[in-house]
């Protein structure tokens, strides 16, 4: 009986802590810690709510934190202190270099105070609070850059160059972000002392294509701070430009803290994008009655759309859809992983008796309650039926995969097997029918020639002069001379053809 009473106290401190770990966090964008394009900076050359400083030049398109010239430094830190204790930041950026091997690298920072130029990527060493390290450079010729890092500070550690902060950091990843066709994204999440590292290599410009870098449980922070981005060059030189700094606010919905101002001013917005889009629709309306030939010539375009191209556009969203399932998959796959290590964290920690005293930067961890809790690494009824459910999902998200896998091959298969897909061209009956007109000249040739011959020649008469005719094989070579020639004229018909095709 008792052992009963246990472990039902332990499932009533247990659940209500997995339900809120589970939870979604409410986000709401903080647009005084935030910058982004167009117009940037303003006509004087500052940002709103920020502080440039260094060598960091800023224009309407993106702030330069460094040009592409040997030791330069430069920083900008937001200017009010932060009113909420968890965040998300998602930063756009590009680093760019005409070498192979760049330098020095980009960081980003949330501490208690703004930095000044100093010898950690452009920031000052000895910082309180967190740093999410852009390393470009090879300090300690080990190969592993560029490397993405995160590192917390108390004040009182001096950051070690010639390792690269390896021995310093909390966890980090091997990604190369240099030179992308795209901007590269970087996400930095901190919720319940959860600090979650989000990358995007800049190969696509897609908004939502993350793949996970880090993920650190334990993390203590300042609960107020500044945010800030540096960058440093050395003996090589990199192009270090932030595009925009996007802030989000986290709140729990169930600790009350979205106030009705916050709705109001949601409302608010609602309000103005409606009527916004009505206004947007009027003018639209009104241009097509004062124009309406534009509005002829774009429902003619519409009209005509060759089967060729449907297939492609087809295929292509097949691959899209395909592609946006497995990164569905993917977060799934994560947020699982997640809350398997949370739940098994939890349980041992119930089951010791107490949670581990971790502190950095100055935070005061919270206190759980003491319960031990038997069968310690055993797991519950609801957590094997969280697995099993989360099991189910991922097999049906697989078959759903597997049959859109099935359908794009059997569409690439049939247009594959059409004749003359694609700009192919069908010249197989062409060439048949040369060959058969060519043999039938050769027998006509030669029927002739016999004639010619055996003919006799009357007494007095003079026979046929004897001349040099043309040879068989000549006749053979003018007619695949002749070949050629209406070969290309077909083949030059159909490209024109296809040409014209593309216009209407």
């Amino acid at each position: 009986m008792a052992s009963i009473a246990e472990l039902l106290v332990s499932f009533l401190i247990v659940s209500p802590i997995l339900n809120v770990l589970g939870s979604e966090p409410f986000k709401r964008f903080e647009y005084k810690y935030s910058f982004k394009p167009p117009y940037l900076a303003q006509k004087d050359g500052t940002v709103p709510f920020w502080e440039h400083s260094g060598n960091a030049i800023a224009s309407e398109e993106n702030l330069r934190i460094t040009p592409s010239l040997k030791s330069q430094k430069g920083r900008i830190w937001s200017k009010m202190q932060t009113t909420f204790e968890w965040w998300e930041i998602e930063l756009v950026f590009r680093v760019t270099g005409r070498g192979r091997i760049g330098a020095d690298g980009l960081a980003f920072w949330f501490a208690e105070t703004p930095g000044g130029e100093g010898p950690v990527f452009g920031s000052n060493d000895m910082w309180k609070g967190l740093g999410v390290l852009f390393d470009s450079f090879d300090n300690d010729n080990k190969h592993n850059n560029p490397y993405i890092m995160a590192m917390v500070n108390d004040g009182g550690k001096v950051y070690d160059h010639q390792n690269d902060g390896s021995t310093q950091q909390l966890a980090g990843c091997l990604r190369d972000f240099r030179n992308k066709p795209f901007p590269v994204r970087a996400k930095m999440h901190y919720y319940r002392n959860i600090l979650t590292v989000m990358f995007n290599n800049g190969m696509s410009n897609s908004e939502t294509d993350f793949e996970l870098c880090m993920r650190v449980e334990n993390v203590y922070l300042p609960a107020r701070g500044y945010f800030g981005v540096s960058a440093a060059t050395g003996g090589l030189a990199d192009d270090h430009d932030v595009q925009k700094v996007l802030t989000f606010s986290l709140h729990d919905d169930q600790s009350g803290q979205i106030t009705d101002t916050h709705q109001a001013e949601q409302q608010k917005f609602d309000q103005e994008f409606q009527r916004y889009q009505e206004e947007l629709d009027k003018k639209k309306e009104e241009y097509i009655k004062e124009h309406p030939e534009a509005q002829k010539e774009k429902d003619d375009e519409d009209w005509f759309e060759e089967e060729q191209i449907r297939e492609l556009r087809q295929i292509f969203q097949g691959q899209s859809e395909l592609r946006t399932l497995v990164q569905t998959l993917s977060r799934k796959l994560d947020e699982i992983v997640g809350r398997q290590e949370t739940t098994i964290s939890l349980v041992n920690t119930i089951s010791q008796g107490g949670v581990p005293t971790h502190q950095v930067a100055g935070q005061v961890p919270p206190v759980m309650p003491q319960v031990a809790a038997p069968g310690a690494g055993v797991l519950q009824r609801h957590e094997v039926e969280n697995i099993l459910a989360a099991s189910r999902e991922l097999v049906a998200a697989t078959r759903e995969i597997k049959n859109l896998i099935v359908g794009v091959g059997s569409k690439i298969d049939t247009a594959n097997a059409r004749p003359g897909s694609y700009g192919n061209v069908d010249i197989t009956g062409s060439v048949n029918e040369l060959k058969d007109g060519i043999n039938t000249l050769k027998r006509d040739i030669g029927t002739v020639s016999q004639r010619v011959h055996a003919a006799p020649v009357a007494a007095g008469q003079e026979g046929c002069p004897i001349v040099s005719c043309v040879s068989t094989t000549v006749v053979v070579a003018m007619g695949f001379v002749q070949m050629g020639v209406i070969l290309g004229y077909l083949l030059y018909k159909s490209s024109k053809e296809n040409q014209a095709k593309k216009f209407y």
